[in-house]
């Protein structure tokens, strides 16, 4: 749920500290920092709202480690590929084919886009350096084409 609810890489999801998620009092915070040193190409830090339901969510789950995604053992954190094997099992045994960890990152991001978020602030969320890059994780469905086209019929 984090991957989607922030538009997180799931390196970056993985290798979230506690303190990022969760102020000294306990409680969630209001904003999730992903460190640069976390984030692909190491550019910029930067942080995402957190929505209610992510915050619900978290504030059931408050890990104690130093990481919110405790590796095995609790040494450091869980890496991305057994983070993407564990949903890769959880995948197939619901017989959901096609997906990926990837696949939330896109429909996060095609979400925001089709409820008429401004462009520029997806980007600042998702943390893509350019628009192009971005605009290639906007899916298109027929039904978006259909009622592409339908808009064109009033002004005839």
């Amino acid at each position: 749920m984090t991957i989607h609810s922030t538009t997180a890489r799931v390196n970056e999801a993985c290798s979230l500290h506690t303190a990022d998620v969760y102020g000294s009092d306990g409680r969630v915070r209001d904003r999730i920092t992903f460190r640069r040193a976390t984030t692909k190409g190491k550019q910029e830090t930067r942080s995402v709202p957190v929505s209610p339901e992510l915050r619900k969510l978290l504030a059931g789950y408050r890990s104690e480690r130093p990481y919110l995604f405790p590796g095995r053992w609790g040494r450091g954190h869980i890496c991305p590929e057994s983070a993407d094997a564990i949903l890769r099992a959880a995948f197939k045994r619901l017989g959901i084919e096609g997906a990926s960890t990837h696949s939330f990152r896109r429909t996060a991001i095609t979400w925001m886009h089709n409820e008429r978020v401004p462009i520029k602030h997806i980007q600042s969320i998702s943390g893509h350096k350019s628009l192009s890059a971005l605009q290639r994780y906007i899916d298109v469905t027929e039904k978006d084409k259909e009622m592409a086209i339908a808009t064109l019929s009033f002004r005839l």
